[in-house]
């Protein structure tokens, strides 16, 4: 919200505005001028009120879906609701003790993730995304390949400690067990400790090196090792979704529920808006076109980053009609990152 139009409003508008806010948050229709004159603590009349809605108008604060209405907040209008007159509701004591027991930090990542996802929805009732963590925050701490049958091998994988992630994959050729057992032995001793991402950026350089000057049992590991470190939605960069089906309680039109459905199907460009998010910790905030992603205009974003081990990892949001609840949203969507990011912390 700029400066200019926050300063022209004395307190008197800003309680009007309040006031017309919270109304269309609870009902979704316009606000009569008379209704709010009637309201406690406005003791001025449904004229003067008009005038003042008329100085919002101008303002860009509010708007008149038809001619003889009331006025429904703009965008801007919510922007400045939430940024100066927003009062937020903390979570009741019921609320954080079922975040506490959901989020058990004895579940793996992918599966505290999806608990955090679907916890979020069910308390929104709105449609909760929540970014994987990243490859980068995805350590190496085992590796173990067993042959089966024809040129195929199982990787097992052991992740920060406590997530175990099997693969199986196609090889070159067939390999034994004893060859396998130091193909492993060898990735085991130079890369375990490092992230998913720096174990594939090593095996590709190694890849690249003169193969004449390495020994076979390199050449042997890295067969495997590259094929086994693929990039994978299990290791991250995926999205979670849950609560699809509430699109269809706040969305405008049949049109617009394809067309979320389509982008959320795809994740693509939703990847990359939540990605930009982990550029800033805390809750953020896009209402309408703020997001810059078309097929969220209508609707709004409520985000906060989770972390693994204190680095920024993930993100979780909120998706739902501009109208939401402002109040009650911001601090589910802020404890649960909390929450999740406590569960996420290894020892």
């Amino acid at each position: 919200m700029k400066k200019s139009a926050e300063n022209a409003l004395d307190e008197r508008a800003q309680l009007l505005l309040k006031l017309l806010v919270e109304r269309y948050i609870e009902e979704g229709t316009p606000v009569a001028s008379k209704l709010l004159a009637a309201q406690p603590g406005i003791e001025v009349s449904p004229a003067t009120v008009r005038n003042i809605m008329a100085d919002l108008e101008a303002q860009g604060l509010v708007r008149s879906p038809h001619t003889s209405a009331g006025k429904i907040p703009t965008d801007r209008g919510l922007r400045f609701f939430v940024d100066s007159l927003l009062s937020v509701r903390p979570l009741d004591e019921a609320q954080v003790h079922r975040l506490q027991l959901q989020l058990n930090p004895d579940l793996s990542p992918k599966q505290l993730v999806e608990a955090a996802s679907n916890l979020t929805s069910h308390l929104t009732r709105m449609t909760c995304l929540i970014t994987l963590p990243r490859r980068d925050q995805v350590v190496l701490r085992h590796v173990e390949f067993l042959p089966l049958s024809g040129e195929r091998v199982l990787v097992i994988l052991v992740l920060n400690d406590r997530e175990v992630q099997n693969r199986v994959i196609h090889t070159h050729r067939a390999y034994s067990d004893s060859e396998l057992t130091q193909a492993a032995n060898m990735i085991n001793r130079e890369f375990a400790g490092l992230s998913l991402l720096k174990v594939r950026e090593a095996l590709l350089e190694s890849i690249q090196a003169d193969k004449d000057r390495m020994d076979s049992l390199m050449q042997m590991a890295l067969d495997v090792a590259s094929q086994a470190f693929e990039p994978s939605d299990e290791a991250g960069d995926g999205l979670v979704v849950s609560g699809e089906t509430n699109l269809l309680d706040f969305a405008g039109d049949t049109g617009q529920v394809r067309k979320l459905f389509d982008a959320l199907s795809r994740k693509g460009g939703i990847l990359h808006l939540l990605d930009q998010c982990l550029e800033s910790p805390g809750i953020q905030l896009f209402i309408g076109e703020e997001s810059g992603y078309q097929v969220f205009d209508d609707l709004s974003l409520v985000t906060s980053v989770y972390e693994v081990n204190g680095e920024m990892a993930g993100v979780l949001g909120v998706v739902g009609p501009t109208r939401m609840a402002y109040q009650e949203i911001i601090p589910v969507v802020d404890m649960t990152a909390r929450m999740l990011s406590a569960a996420m912390t290894y020892s």
